[in-house]
């Protein structure tokens, strides 16, 4: 479906339940780069527990419309008119890599539409406080240049090429098995074009204007220790700012990899909604 917001732009949304309500609502941001569509390990677990799982493309994925120069923060903007629009008043917000900032974002302005939170290999907000490239495949090169602005982005997007160190074996077998449905769609969404990409690491090197340690709700952090594309520190420096967050470190796990504990992170979450 489409959602069309106060701007004229519109978002690309996938809603598990059809419009149908149920206990618990969980808005998902995927990673980058992906389409937006619900991956079916998610489909399935969420059925199981009686989750309404909703899934949206962010702006230049999918079918949703682009916004230039977007910022971290304007998807909290784009979640709120999005559940305003399904009629929806909470919800908890989970987002994996790319769309770990963005869940972060919802939780610290959505106030109390938003009541628990939960992140896999998420980004850091791009900061001094600790060498942020350290341990990235490849020194992150994209994002390296994203610093530079746009136009350094866009050039080094003809030229980048996939380091295939960036996955560990358990990656790969998690893209062969479980997880196939992530690895069509990220292809899906790389064949239909950077933008989106492009959009989001130019947003990943900006501040993302929040204050997470305003963020008074339960947050999980869960992260591989043997992640190469988002290193296990981002995780680190999001439990010491965030003052309600745990955080799930599984040693063998990559990029990839952890998203198998999103699927334990739904009984977490559901957990927390029986103390809510």
């Amino acid at each position: 479906m489409h959602i069309t917001l106060t701007d004229g732009r519109t978002l690309d949304v996938h809603d598990s339940t059809n419009g149908v309500h149920a206990p618990l609502t969980v808005v998902w941001h995927h990673g980058s780069p992906q389409t937006g569509a619900a991956l079916e390990p998610h489909l399935r677990a969420a059925a199981l527990r009686g989750i309404r799982w909703i899934s949206y493309a962010r702006p230049s994925y999918g079918d949703s419309s682009a916004q230039p120069g977007r910022t971290v923060t304007n998807a909290a903007t784009d979640v709120e008119q999005l559940i305003n629009a399904m009629g929806i008043d909470q919800i908890a917000v989970i987002g994996a890599s790319g769309g770990g900032p963005h869940a972060l974002a919802c939780a610290a302005i959505l106030g109390d539409r938003v009541w628990a939170v939960a992140t896999f290999a998420s980004l850091a907000p791009f900061t001094t406080d600790f060498n942020w490239f350290a341990g990235m495949a490849g020194g992150g090169l994209s994002l390296r240049a994203a610093q530079h602005g746009k136009d350094a982005r866009v050039i080094f997007e003809r030229t980048s090429n996939f380091d295939e160190d960036s996955f560990n074996s358990r990656d790969y077998a998690a893209l062969k098995s479980e997880w196939t449905s992530l690895n069509a769609d990220a292809g899906a969404a790389t064949a239909a074009g950077p933008e989106g990409l492009i959009a989001d690491d130019l947003a990943f090197v900006k501040p993302w204007g929040v204050d997470l340690s305003g963020v008074r709700i339960p947050v999980l952090l869960a992260h591989g220790g043997d992640d190469r594309i988002v290193p296990p520190s981002h995780s680190q420096w999001l439990l010491e700012h965030l003052p309600n967050a745990e955080l799930w470190t599984r040693p063998r796990d990559g990029h990839v990899s952890i998203l198998n504990a999103s699927i334990l992170a739904m009984d977490w979450l559901r957990q927390r909604a029986e103390m809510h």
